[in-house]
Order: structure tokens, then C-alpha cells, then sequence
């Protein structure tokens, strides 16, 4: 069995449904999120150009279906590249359009003693909580 580190980020109330945060691990960017009262770390890195996915959406996607039909399903499941629009399943960060081959990096993040935790393969050095805005520029 794999031994595991755990990392005491903050109080889970700085993490309301919906928020998210910012930390680095070692020199590793992590976007935590709070969705739906789930729990999700995933590598703040796309791998297609490397952009910031803390400022992906999160939604659902185009289910199989009947040719005419269009279902939607797996509502907030799924994160999208904030620049080209590539879907990863937020759980196991696999991207939709080729899961053997595209993904991004998971953590688990639990709730513990009133404290959002993450769980790590290796003993961090250094943490430290970084600061993120998301600024939305409107045409009129």
C-alpha cells in the first residue's frame, strides 16, 4: 500500500461551494475547489498550452446519443480550459476527447477536524497559499 502525506491547507469555511484556491506544493500549482460540496485538487496547468485551470468552468458535457437527440449530463463533473475549451473529468482528470492518452494530475482533498486537507504521495517541503483573480472584461 502506498504511504500518503497529509497537508492541513485552511479552514473549510475560506473554501464556500463554489470558491476556489490557489496553492503551491514544492513549486507545484494546485487549484482547490469546493463544487457542489465536493472536494477537488487538480494541477492548475493545462496540458495543451499550460494554462491556468482554476479559471476553467465547471459544467457537464454532450452525453451518447441518438442521431437528432442531444443529452447533457455529468453536471459539475467536468472542467473546461479556460482558452481552448479542453474537458477533464474533475475526479479522475482525464480529458474526454482521449482519456488513455491526455490528463491532468488529481489530488485528493478531504474535509478533516474543520480543515480542508490534501493528501500527497511525498512529504512536502514548502507550501505556501496563492493569491488568484479572475477579472471578466465586458464589450459594450
Amino acid at each position: 500500500m502506498k504511504q500518503t502525506f497529509t497537508l492541513e491547507l485552511f479552514p473549510k469555511d475560506e473554501l464556500q461551494e463554489g470558491q476556489r484556491q490557489l496553492i503551491e506544493v514544492d513549486g507545484v500549482e494546485i487549484a482547490i475547489l469546493n463544487i457542489d460540496g465536493e472536494y477537488y485538487g487538480i494541477w492548475n496547468k493545462c496540458p495543451h498550452q499550460g494554462v491556468p485551470m482554476i479559471y476553467g468552468s465547471v459544467g457537464g458535457t454532450q452525453l451518447p446519443s441518438m442521431p437528432h437527440q442531444y443529452n447533457y449530463g455529468r453536471m459539475n463533473e467536468i472542467i473546461s480550459c479556460p482558452l481552448h475549451g479542453w474537458e477533464f473529468d474533475l475526479k479522475t482528470g482525464k480529458t474526454l476527447f482521449d482519456p488513455d492518452k491526455v490528463s491532468i494530475k488529481t489530488y485528493e482533498v478531504t474535509e478533516e477536524q474543520e480543515m480542508i486537507v490534501l493528501k500527497l504521495e511525498k512529504q512536502p517541503a514548502n507550501y505556501i497559499r496563492k493569491e488568484f483573480a479572475c477579472r471578466l472584461h465586458l464589450q459594450v
